[in-house]
């Protein structure tokens, strides 16, 4: 376990780094676009602004000096909070961020939040916005649960798993308190997001584009294959999408291109330059490109995976304009285009906008292959809220999109203030709005969660699905699996007959279901015994709504076995190619607690539990030089009381006499030293 007083980096910002602070003219509209793209207005006309719900954000402080978070105590828009960096003072904003969080959440004047009549409450766990104790956020959640908060908001977070994070913001939730926090700005890697954001009790959000112009995508295919590419940062939508031939230009350097013929055609050239000390700047590349007469730019990365660039460079003159469209790509792809390139190599691109599509440099999943991390995505890129000396700043990161969501949840605690956090979370995950890539395929789980906030299509929704996502453990001996969707009417209304579908990134998986009881059962086949990890949806449709429940379906060549007695949990492995050794893992599902053990071929092993609920199991089964995986989930229901000696001192028995051994021949010898 990691110590609760290391320093870690605030999951803060800017990813993009574009700032405009301004003010609000007369006249000029209270909702930013983000805010419209989520759907607030008809709650709005229904009367639901965050009235009366208290909302807790642990941050750099608010600046209540502003007109639209103004004054700080019972009377004032910041009702109360902490300072946790320096006690004698107010929780006062000096950075910024935690502004920008809460006018998002919950600004009232000129312009408006999600919730602009919640109750906000500042806890100050930074100053700098750069780093902070995970025992001031610790602090600060314990505190929001003594203050009874309905809501937390937390945009800040380590890049790594902190138990210490994650048992406190579980504490939270089990206080009543939805919890939400943002996914991270480590993308577009997978398995990005660190706590509190991979814990699975809280609601963890990704960021998406913006309703804006700017919000850009870039489709790249050659032939029939079809790449992931991003847009630069400062190029323009195409009115037609753009052809030609792909020809490669090193560098993008006048030397690199003197001796090529570029004219109507599109360079392929790589970032950066192959000259120690040596600088090209993107846009560089870009005017040299255009000087000789190309029509587009494609630049490869210099490391593995895709980035984010952006063209109007720090050498960039100050009228300087890109004038043809510049794309990026991964160095993977590049490499691979590079040596495949030919004279008749033709290549398409298009930009265009796209506002539901999730920004690169949102963090990904998975954390977990027993639950789904994010759990959605909400504006993060561009988007408009309030700052430092009562102006306003256009912003980007997880951070700005967190608060949509914390906001969205303020409007359904106004409405539904007896719906606990798991309620609350299936509303908000299984009412959102599908998130495509620049091809139109619905975005992977891992990167998307269920797709986009919509809090119209929440607010109005009448069923509570628990859970709000289904992971499912397929293998060759057990290629199917059953799992329950349980449905409750919140107006306790009766059910209508539902529409269930269900679609996958594997076309070969059958799904079957019945609905009895309120209970949607679900089971999922496999038939062709394609070893891999799928994406899934089902969605349920009641004539009114239609609700989005992600699923996974992991298939593994091995079987884990598990059987139990009065939570005596014995393990065995079915493989069809010979194994020598397999770790187990069995984790509690609401706690982090884990506990290992080691079966081979010839030797099971049995962990004890003393406490009923679900649990997840992996096994890491090695096979020659290879390691595989299966997985399980178990629910028990009745334990031993029998007192476990393993289990209190968290080693095997075999380790103990081991370790006894140790200790007896080290008497003896002192003994006989001493004696001579």
């Amino acid at each position: 376990m990691i110590e609760k007083s290391l320093i870690f980096s605030l999951v803060l910002v800017l990813c993009i780094s574009y700032f405009i602070s301004y003010s609000i003219e007369d006249g000029q509209s209270p909702l930013s676009k983000s805010i419209q793209l989520v759907g607030v207005q008809i709650p709005r006309q229904h009367g639901l602004n965050g009235q009366g719900v208290k909302v807790g954000i642990i941050d750099t402080g608010i600046d209540f000096n502003h007109p639209d978070l103004h004054g700080y105590g019972s009377s004032g828009r910041v009702v109360g909070g902490y300072n946790y960096v320096d006690t004698n003072e107010e929780p006062l904003d000096t950075n910024g961020h935690g502004t920008e969080v809460a006018g998002i959440i919950g600004a009232n004047g000129n312009f408006s939040g999600m919730a602009p009549k919640s109750q906000l409450y500042s806890y100050k766990v930074s100053s700098t916005g750069e780093a902070v104790s995970s025992e001031y956020i610790i602090q600060a959640i314990s505190q929001a649960i003594d203050d009874k908060m309905n809501v937390i908001n937390i945009s800040l977070g380590v890049n790594r798993t902190n138990d210490g994070l994650e048992n406190a913001v579980d504490e939270a939730v089990k206080k009543g308190i939805v919890v939400v926090t943002a996914a991270g700005n480590n993308g577009p890697d997978n398995e990005t997001i660190g706590s509190p954001g991979r814990d699975v009790n809280v609601i963890t959000v990704g960021a998406s584009y913006n309703n804006i112009t700017s919000s850009l995508v870039s489709t790249f295919e050659i032939e029939s294959k079809q790449y992931d590419a991003i847009p630069m940062l400062g190029v323009s939508a195409l009115q037609n999408p753009i052809e030609g031939k792909i020809i490669y230009g090193g560098y993008g350097r006048l030397k690199d291109l003197e001796n090529i013929n570029v004219r109507g055609a599109i360079l392929l050239e790589q970032r950066g330059s192959d000259t120690k000390g040596e600088k090209v700047f993107f846009s560089e590349k870009e005017k040299n490109a255009a000087d000789r007469g190309a029509i587009g730019l494609i630049v490869f990365n210099n490391k593995s995976g895709i980035f984010f660039g952006e063209i109007i460079g720090p050498n960039s003159t100050r009228d300087y304009q890109p004038r043809i469209p510049v794309i990026s790509i991964s160095g993977e792809d590049g490499l691979k285009l590079k040596s495949t390139l030919s004279n008749n190599t033709i290549g398409h691109f298009d930009i265009f906008y796209h506002p539901d599509f999730v920004a690169p440099f949102s963090s990904r999943g998975p954390v977990s292959v027993f639950y789904v991390k994010p759990d959605l995505v909400a504006p993060g890129v561009f988007v408009n809220t309030t700052t430092l000396g009562g102006k306003y700043n256009i912003t980007s990161g997880t951070s700005i999109a967190a608060p949509h969501v914390t906001g969205a949840v303020a409007i359904l605690l106004q409405k539904y203030p007896n719906l606990d956090p798991l309620s609350i979370a299936s509303l908000i995950t299984t009412t959102t709005d599908p998130v495509t890539d620049a091809y139109g395929s619905i975005l992977p789980i891992e990167v998307a969660g269920s797709g986009r906030l919509n809090v119209t299509r929440a607010e109005s929704a009448n069923l509570i699905i628990i859970p709000h996502s289904l992971a499912f453990n397929l293998s060759y001996d057990h290629p199917n699996e059953t799992k329950t969707l349980k449905l409750r009417s919140i107006n306790d209304s009766f059910i209508p007959k539902l529409k269930v579908r269900f679609s996958s990134t594997e076309s070969s998986l059958a799904f079957n279901y019945d609905v009895i009881n309120n209970t949607i059962t679900a089971q999922i086949t496999d038939n062709t015994k394609k070893i891999g990890n799928y994406d899934g949806f089902i969605t349920v449709d009641d004539s009114k709504t239609l609700y989005r429940i992600p699923v996974l379906i992991h298939l593994t060549m091995g079987t884990l076995n598990v059987n139990q007695n009065n939570g005596q949990i014995n393990f065995s492995i079915d493989y069809p190619e010979k194994w020598s050794y397999a770790k187990i893992s069995l984790i509690r599902s609401d706690s982090h607690d884990v506990k290992t053990t080691a079966i081979t071929p010839d030797n099971n092993r049995t962990l004890t539990v003393h406490s009923t609920g679900e649990y997840w199991i992996q096994a890491d089964i090695k096979v020659g030089n290879k390691t595989d995986h299966a997985y399980q989930t178990l629910m028990v229901n009745q334990v031993t009381e029998n007192i476990d000696f393993e289990d209190i001192l968290h080693i095997h028995i075999k380790q103990v006499m081991i370790i006894s051994s140790i200790l007896i021949i080290t008497v003896i010898v002192g003994l006989a030293v001493r004696r001579r």
